[in-house]
């Protein structure tokens, strides 16, 4: 079974959004000549790498709740210019659509097991990914999503 890992997706409003700053940073990337590759860098060096590879994915916690997930490629620790140990997690660029699962803020990321973790939108439910994100959180608000 896949593990999975659950982090804020700061200074995102909509998945939309998440997906125009992919989009942004790819072209920014093959604009510079750089391997064309979407990564999160991030301090903490998950310790369950295998499991993680094994399917799991980067669920994003955007405006309090659990909309969206990119697959997990890869795990590459590093260290930075300042020498502090740091890790790109490197993610399939595709957004995939979750459920909406209310979660309070926290720092960092979470480890999220797949039972606890949204399913996908199904095809029945693509009128919920069309619906403009204000009358998402709206209703997510509300408790109706």
């Amino acid at each position: 079974m896949a593990l999975n890992l659950i982090k804020l997706c700061v200074g995102c409003d909509s998945v939309e959004d998440l997906e125009e700053w992919i989009a942004f940073r790819l072209d920014e990337r093959r604009r510079a000549g750089e391997p064309v590759e979407q990564y999160h860098t991030t301090r903490m060096v998950p310790t369950r790498r295998d499991e993680l590879l094994d399917g799991g994915s980067l669920y994003w916690v955007i405006k309090g709740s659990v909309q969206c997930r990119q697959r997990l490629v890869d795990i590459r620790p590093f260290v930075d210019d300042e020498g502090i140990s740091r890790c790109h997690l490197v993610l399939d660029p595709a957004v995939v659509r979750t459920g909406w699962q209310p979660r309070r803020a926290f720092q960092g990321w979470r480890y999220l097991k797949a039972p606890d973790a949204p399913a996908d939108l199904g095809a029945g439910q693509a009128g919920l990914a069309e619906m403009p994100a204000k009358l998402r959180q709206e209703l997510a608000e509300l408790g109706l999503l």
